[in-house]
Parts: structure tokens; sequence; C-alpha cells
């Protein structure tokens, strides 16, 4: 089973969730409305806990851990999603925290209590050290990433159109029964 309970933590499902059948969604993890979770991503909420906002799109591949906490890591980092948050394919998150309308690019990594602000970019293959902060409104890139410019307005209205975009997908991958909930989760 690709939803799985781990130490009593079930993960909980919004409404109209899909969790492809490759992928994996364990422990303590909270799905909002609408959320996609596509093919071979895990999200590991083993040590501590998930968060993923309604219409946010987790693709193909990706990586959604945290950090637990221990006389090195305090409190740990749990991993917060906001929104409206687009997760390109084969993307990293670790511990930390994303905003509301979010793109995240294909193989990006955001890395243990780093915070993504509301409407930002993340160029493909670009990394969010540990810490750092990205401020709403940006485009940023790199390794480790910079600030590039300011978002053009068209840029800010792709947010959600992509996550309504995926938001109708997933609903015809349900339709086909492809990542169809569990009887635990709410339908």
């Amino acid at each position: 089973m690709n939803v799985r309970t781990f130490q009593g933590m079930t993960p909980k499902l919004g409404e109209r969730v899909f969790v492809d059948p490759s992928a994996v969604v364990l422990g303590d993890v909270e799905l909002g409305d609408d959320v996609s979770v596509w093919p071979l991503t895990v999200i590991r909420g083993d040590m501590h806990r998930i968060r993923v906002g309604d219409r946010t799109s987790v693709q193909d591949g990706s990586v959604l851990h945290i950090t637990h906490a221990s006389d090195f890591n305090p409190g740990g980092y749990p991993l917060l999603i906001g929104s409206d948050v687009t997760i390109g394919h084969q993307a990293m998150l670790h511990g930390c925290t994303i905003g509301d309308r979010v793109l995240i690019g294909m193989g990006a990594m955001v890395m243990d209590g780093a915070v993504v602000e509301d409407e930002v970019i993340i160029g493909a293959g670009s990394l969010v050290p540990s810490g750092k902060t990205l401020q709403s409104g940006y485009l940023y890139v790199g390794r480790p990433v910079k600030q590039i410019r300011e978002l053009t307005e068209k840029e800010i209205s792709f947010f959600p159109y992509t996550a309504g975009n995926y938001v109708k997908l997933k609903d015809q991958h349900r339709e086909e029964n492809y990542g169809a909930e569990k009887p635990d989760a709410k339908s």
C-alpha cells in the first residue's frame, strides 16, 4: 500500500486527493484538498510532520522529508508547504517552509530551515541552502540561489493557472481510477 501508517501516524488526505500508485506517503503527513502526488514521489513524515496546502502538485520523482529533533538540531524542522504550489520533477524539499503560489523548478533542492515566501519562482536545478530566506515576488536561480529579478505580472498570474491545470489533470487520473483514495481518506 502506498499510503502507510508509521508509528501510529496515518497520513490524512483532504478531499479529491490524487496519490499515484507508485508514490509513497507515510507517517505524520497531511495533504490538503485537490493535492496531486505524481509517480515515484516519496513524502516521508516518519520523524516530524509534513503539511501540504490545497491544490499543490508534487511532480514525478520528488522527495519530501523532514529533519528530526536532536541535540544537534533542537526542535528539528518540519516540512510545511502552502497552497497553489507546483513542485517540479525530481525536486527535493527537506525540512523547509514554502509559502503559497510558489513554483519550484525541476531538480531544485530546498534545504533545512530555508523559508520561501509567497509568490516565488525557484529555477530548475537551483539549491536553496539551509537557513536562507527567499523574499516574495522574485525569481531565484543558481547553486546556491541568487535573487535575479522581480517577477512579472504574467509570471504571477501563472501560479493559479498551473495549480488549476494540475487539479484538472489529477481529476482525469482519478476518473480512470489511478491513485484512488484509500478507505480512511475523505472522499
